[in-house]
């Protein structure tokens, strides 16, 4: 696919019918929207739950608009132990993501050891097409900054890996960090 024929996620998102399922596997990210509140959270401890504030309106409008449809949003994520300080972020923000529908689990990466992972954080839509993130080694965008592929033997591995992973995972609200 060309780069001007690429579609936005929220195009991507829109086709899915049945599943759209997240993996995400990095202790740290760095991405630009994240960055300010992430800061306040390290030097403050104070989380912001404000469903309108950030780039929260236009991710929670994605997730109503694709629930409405029927669509199940399953996210996973697979964390070292003890978690860093992104994750302590992350795992507090997590209750936007449910209050929007979606369903969180959490993995500890010393559970994870025997499961066959892409190398890459992906997203997969109805079990035939996979999105693959890419991010620099401080946890931005990299350019591009996705692949999207039907290949069969990677949208198998991305489906295998996140079933496994999901099983395993243990639900946001009985996960500490």
């Amino acid at each position: 696919m060309s780069q001007s024929n690429v579609p936005d996620f929220a195009e991507l998102l829109s086709g899915a019918q049945r599943t759209a399922v997240h993996l995400e596997m990095r202790d740290q990210y760095g991405v630009g929207d994240e960055v300010e509140d992430i800061d306040r959270f390290t030097r403050t401890g104070e989380i912001a739950l404000d469903p309108t504030a950030s780039f929260w309106p236009d991710w929670l409008g994605i997730v109503k608009e694709t629930l409405a449809r029927g669509v199940v949003m399953r996210r996973a994520r697979i964390v070292s132990e003890p978690v860093t300080a992104y994750i302590r972020w992350e795992h507090a923000v997590t209750p936007l993501n449910l209050e929007g529908g979606e369903q969180v689990r959490w993995l500890p990466r010393r559970q994870a050891s025997d499961i066959p992972l892409p190398g890459n954080d992906f997203w997969l839509i109805d079990d035939h097409l996979a999105v693959f993130h890419f991010f620099t080694g401080d946890g931005d965008w990299a350019d591009p900054g996705f692949e999207i592929t039907q290949d069969p033997a990677a949208v198998n591995l991305c489906a295998t890996a996140f079933a496994t992973v999901w099983e395993r995972g243990i639900p946001h609200e009985k996960y500490t960090v």
